[in-house]
């Protein structure tokens, strides 16, 4: 333990120097670059016609709308930049994009290299399976276990099942279609994924036939946008952006256009009222 925080606060000494300010390039280049991904819906995928949809990207387009206000420049432009769960966190380090707008998940070792806002989602890892029931991760003893590279799902499912002595075959995908698609081909036999991931995978499935999403939620996640790491100005922007629509019903709104009829859930709606940040 020791040596994990010695190497996560040299990590944070490293990346302190390269502070940068957004905002001011922003102004300069007259440009704000939004980073999405193509596969995690509803939060941030590509919609069919061809535009950056879901919940945290909408929620980001608030933010790019506060950018423009305290700018003064109402003809901003909004460039949105193609992320991948394995390229997201190092292209925000890295310049390539201003704020990351999908389901990450805010984590001690993350924090070394990007800063986060105000919490936008609170969700949990679950299974989508295609035999018996699974109540336990015992349940999954001898099975093929397909999962997205890269994320903290990840990390934490191989950790959990090491610490318990649960043998099975870990795979590996790059994307979350291809994890739906090799379960309904009856390549793996269960994929771990956020629950509302898996939930808006298995309602647009062109095979849903034999799946089904275990009750049981195996993580808890928290997602936030990642910001540059050290810059106050755009880190306030945005989370006083974030808080104003906590405490308004503008954010009922925003929810409803990615979710539908379906209520915020008792976790959502205490999101909303401790993140409703006053002035």
């Amino acid at each position: 333990m020791r040596a994990f925080w010695i190497a996560l606060l040299s990590m944070a000494i490293s990346t302190a120097t390269l502070a940068a300010d957004t905002l001011a390039r922003a102004r300069e280049t007259g440009t704000l670059r939004l980073g999405f991904r193509l596969d995690a819906p509803p939060y941030s995928y590509r919609a069919a016609n061809g535009d950056p949809s879901g919940y945290i990207v909408d929620l980001c387009r608030e933010v790019a709308s506060g950018v423009k206000k305290a700018l003064n420049i109402p003809s901003l432009k909004i460039e949105y930049v193609e992320v991948s769960s394995t390229t997201r966190l190092t292209a925000l380090r890295d310049g390539k994009i201003d704020i990351l707008c999908d389901p990450t998940s805010m984590t001690m070792s993350r924090r070394a290299i990007v800063d986060f806002s105000l919490p936008t989602f609170i969700d949990g890892a679950g299974v989508l399976y295609r035999f018996n029931e699974i109540y336990r991760l015992e349940d999954l003893s001898g099975k093929k276990i397909g999962v997205l590279q890269g994320t903290t799902t990840e990390e934490v499912l191989k950790a959990t099942l090491a610490q318990l002595g649960i043998k099975t075959e870990i795979v590996a995908v790059q994307a979350h279609p291809d994890g739906v698609r090799i379960l309904s081909e009856g390549k793996i036999d269960a994929y771990f994924a956020d629950r509302g991931i898996l939930s808006y995978h298995l309602l647009n499935s062109r095979n849903p036939s034999g799946m089904k999403i275990s009750d049981q939620y195996f993580t808890f996640e928290t997602y936030a946008l990642a910001l540059p790491r050290g810059d106050d100005k755009l880190r306030l922007l945005v989370d006083a952006t974030l808080a104003e629509l906590y405490r308004t019903d503008r954010v009922k709104k925003i929810y409803a256009h990615s979710f539908g009829n379906f209520p915020p859930d008792q976790f959502i709606k205490a999101l909303f009222v401790i993140n409703g940040v006053p002035r």
